[in-house]
């Protein structure tokens, strides 16, 4: 039985946003340019995440508040946006980026079992 986690995100008030992100599968060449687009259901202001996983390891923070890099983390990834519309973009694709990315509105969450909304990003 395969069981996947769906973050389901909440404001400050409790209401509930709904994440869409595009594409849910991306296909791109080392050195391309590779983008994922997020959009809340209601105003996420600047708390939006990325996250990246690959198989068999724990998500790893790679975009917080929008915009605003962990230590460690190389300027090839970027985030932008605000409000209900984020734009993350990972510049000079590597063949060691290939992995799930996901978007998580970073204020607070509610984890239910559901299918996890991806972006799958295959590094020929």
């Amino acid at each position: 039985m395969l069981i996947y986690i769906l973050f389901v995100n909440s404001d400050s008030s409790g209401d509930i946003i709904v994440m869409t992100q595009t594409p849910e599968s991306l296909a791109v060449s080392p050195g391309d340019t590779a983008t994922i687009r997020c959009k809340a259901s209601a105003n996420a202001y600047s708390n939006m995440a990325l996250y990246q996983q690959k198989s068999g390891q724990a998500p790893k923070l790679l975009i917080y508040s929008a915009s605003t890099r962990p230590s460690g983390i190389p300027d090839r990834f970027s985030g932008s946006g605000s409000g209900t519309d984020f734009t993350f973009t990972i510049s000079r694709v590597e063949a060691d980026d290939a992995g799930d990315y996901y978007c998580q509105q970073d204020q607070s969450c509610t984890v239910i079992l559901e299918k996890l909304k991806r972006t799958r990003n295959v590094v020929h």
